[in-house]
């Protein structure tokens, strides 16, 4: 059995959560997802993963909407 048979990466963390995996490296980074950084590379055991994803309910924030259309509408 491999060592790191329990280990989950970041974009295997991210496709779980549903999220971008730069939202699951920002987490890590802060605390809020107990991970471990080797060699440059976050490791998320499974069980921290999922008792994380119990918790888990921030919104999703998506892209930014462009303003310029409300000002075209003022004019």
């Amino acid at each position: 059995m491999p060592v790191l048979h329990d280990y989950l990466t970041v974009v295997e963390a991210a496709d779980i959560l549903g999220v971008h995996w730069e939202t699951v490296k920002r987490l890590c980074r802060e605390g809020r997802i107990p991970a471990e950084k080797v060699h440059n590379k976050w490791l998320i055991h499974k069980d921290n993963l999922r008792e994380f994803a119990l918790n888990y309910n921030e919104p999703r924030r998506g892209k930014r909407k462009n303003k310029a259309g409300k000002r075209g509408l003022q004019e």
